[in-house]
C-alpha cells in the first residue's frame, strides 16, 4: 500500500511569491520545449523521403515512433515520479529529449532519425510531471492558474513552434531544427536543476514491472493500428491481428492491475466517476482539438486553383496558426478563475462549447486568411479553458501520492484522442478528394466534414463533462500542502 506522503513545508510569506513564480515559469518553459518536438518535423514531412533516401511510407515512422514512445513512457514515468521523485524523472525525460535531438541532428538516413524521434517521444511525461510538482510545491491560491498554464503548454508549444520550425526549415539546413531543440532542452534541464525543488511527496512501494510491460505492449499495438491502419488497410490481417492483440493484452493487463498490491495504475481510483469521466472527456477533447491542426494547414497551403485553397507558404501557415497558442496561454488565468468561482466541471463544459462554436464558425468562414486566424483563435480559447480544468478535476479526486500517475494517464488519454482523430480524418480526406492536374487533393466538402466532426466531438466532450459530480466553488482548487484524502463527492 502507498505510504502516507510527507507534507512539504508551506512557503513562508514574502519569499513564497517569487519562488512560486520561478517554479511556474521554469516548468511551463519545459512543457513548451517538449511540445515543440511534436511540430518540429511538420515542415519537413514532404521532403523527408528525399532527405533520408527512403519511401514516404517508411519516413512516416519519424512521426509514428514519437507517438508510440510517448504513449509507452507517459504512464510509466508518472508512476516512477510518484515513487522516486518527480523532478528526478522530469530531468531524465528532458535528458532523453536532448539525446534524441542530437541523434536526429546527426542523422542522414532513416534509422537514426527514427531512433532520435523515439527518444524525443520518451519525454512526453514532462507536462504531467510538471503539473504534479506544482501541486506539491505551490501555495494553493497559485495552483489553479499555474496548472492551467502547464496543461495548456502542450498546445502553446505546438502552435508557436510551427512558424519557428517553418522559418528554420526554409532558410537553414534542416538539421538546425534538431540542434535548436537540443539547445532548448539543455537550457530547460539547467533551469529545472537549479530552480525547481524536489518534492518530498513519495508513494514508495515497488514498481509494477509486469503492469508496465502489459500496458506498454497493449498501447503499442493499439496506437500502431491507429497510426498505420490506413497504410496497411483497415481490414488487413496485420491491422486486425494487432487490434485483437491489443484488446487481449489490455484485458489481461486490467486483470493483473486489479489483483496486484501495488499496481502501475490504480484502476479502482481511475473508475471513480470524477476521474473516469474526466479521462473520457479528455480523450474526446483531444480528438476534437486535432481536427483544426489537420484541416487549417491544408486549407492555407492548397493551391488557389482548387477554388478554396489559399496558396500560402509553410511559414505563412505557421504564422496563421501561432495566435491560437497565444490565446491558449492567455486563457490559463481565466480558466483558473472560472474554476475557482464555478468549479472545474463548468470550466471544462464551457471550453467544449467554445471549441464547438469555433468549428461552427469554420463552416461559413473558410475563404480568407483572417477567417482562419479567427477560427483557430476561438478554438484555441476553448482548448485553453478546458485544458486548465482537466488537471484540477484529476487532482481533486486522487491522493497526493498518486498525482503524477493520475495526470500522466489523463495526458495519455488526450494523446489517444488526437491519434484517433488523425486516423479518422485521414479516412475522410482519402475518400473525399478532387483531381487537380495529376494530383489528388482533399475536397472542400471533405475538409468541412472533418471540421464538423471536430464540432461534434467537442459536444460529446460537453456531454461527458455533464456527468462529472458538481462541486462547491470553495472546493474547486485542491488543497496543496496537506496529505490529501479523496473528497467525498469524488467517490463512486
Amino acid at each position: 500500500m502507498p505510504h502516507v506522503p510527507t507534507e512539504p513545508a508551506e512557503p513562508a510569506g514574502a519569499a513564497a511569491l517569487p519562488r512560486a513564480n520561478t517554479v511556474v515559469v521554469v516548468l511551463a518553459l519545459a512543457g513548451i520545449v517538449v511540445s515543440l518536438m511534436q511540430t518540429l518535423v511538420i515542415p519537413l514531412i514532404p521532403q523527408l523521403p528525399k532527405l533520408l533516401s527512403a519511401s514516404a511510407a517508411d519516413t512516416s515512422w519519424a512521426i509514428t515512433a514519437t507517438l508510440l514512445a510517448g504513449a509507452v513512457a507517459t504512464p510509466v514515468v508518472g508512476r516512477l515520479g510518484d515513487m522516486y521523485g518527480k523532478r528526478l524523472m522530469l530531468l531524465i525525460s528532458i535528458a532523453l529529449l536532448v539525446t534524441g535531438s542530437v541523434v536526429a541532428a546527426l542523422s542522414h538516413t532513416l534509422a537514426p532519425m527514427v531512433v532520435g524521434r523515439a527518444l524525443q517521444g520518451l519525454a512526453a511525461g514532462v507536462i504531467p510531471l510538471g503539473i504534479s510538482i506544482m501541486r506539491d510545491e505551490l501555495p494553493s491560491e497559485r495552483l489553479g492558474a499555474a496548472t492551467a498554464l502547464m496543461s495548456a503548454s502542450l498546445g502553446v508549444g505546438g502552435a508557436l513552434g510551427l512558424p519557428a520550425a517553418a522559418l528554420l526549415a526554409e532558410y537553414t539546413d534542416w538539421h538546425v531544427l534538431f540542434w535548436v531543440s537540443a539547445g532548448l532542452g539543455a537550457l530547460a534541464a539547467v533551469l529545472v536543476l537549479t530552480l525547481v525543488p524536489e518534492s518530498a511527496v513519495r508513494s514508495g512501494g515497488r514498481f509494477d514491472l509486469v503492469g508496465a510491460a502489459g500496458l506498454s505492449a497493449g498501447l503499442f499495438c493499439l496506437l500502431l493500428v491507429i497510426s498505420k491502419g490506413a497504410d496497411w488497410g483497415w481490414t488487413s490481417a496485420l491491422t486486425t491481428g494487432l487490434f485483437g492483440a491489443s484488446v487481449v493484452v489490455l484485458v489481461l493487463w486490467g486483470w493483473w492491475e486489479l489483483r496486484t498490491r501495488e499496481p502501475l495504475v490504480d484502476l479502482r481510483t481511475t473508475a471513480r466517476r470524477q476521474v473516469l469521466f474526466t479521462n473520457l472527456a479528455s480523450a474526446v477533447f483531444g480528438f476534437a482539438m486535432f481536427a483544426m491542426s489537420l484541416v487549417l494547414p491544408q486549407l492555407l497551403q492548397l493551391p488557389e486553383a482548387t477554388g478554396y485553397g489559399l496558396g500560402q507558404s509553410m511559414l505563412a501557415m505557421g504564422l496563421v496558426m501561432a495566435p491560437s497558442g497565444l490565446v491558449m496561454m492567455a486563457m490559463a488565468p481565466l480558466s483558473a478563475r472560472v474554476s475557482k468561482a464555478r468549479g472545474p466541471k463548468v470550466t471544462l463544459m464551457l471550453g467544449a462549447v467554445v471549441v464547438a462554436a469555433g468549428y461552427g464558425l469554420s463552416v461559413a468562414m473558410m475563404s480568407a486568411i483572417w477567417h482562419l486566424v479567427l477560427v483557430s483563435a476561438v478554438i484555441g480559447a476553448g482548448i485553453g479553458l478546458a485544458y486548465g480544468a482537466m488537471p484540477a478535476l484529476i487532482m481533486a479526486a486522487v491522493p497526493m501520492s498518486e498525482t503524477a500517475a493520475a495526470n500522466s494517464l489523463n495526458t495519455l488519454m488526450r494523446s489517444i484522442g488526437t491519434s484517433t482523430s488523425s486516423a479518422a480524418a485521414g479516412v475522410v480526406l482519402a475518400q473525399m478528394t478532387i483531381t487537380l492536374g495529376s494530383a489528388t487533393v482533399p475536397s472542400e466538402n471533405g475538409l468541412r466534414l472533418v471540421m464538423a466532426i471536430g464540432a461534434g466531438a467537442a459536444l460529446v466532450a460537453f456531454a461527458l463533462a455533464a456527468f462529472l459530480p458538481g462541486r462547491r466553488p470553495a472546493s474547486a482548487t485542491p488543497t496543496t500542502h496537506t496529505a490529501s484524502a479523496v473528497p467525498a463527492e469524488a467517490a463512486p
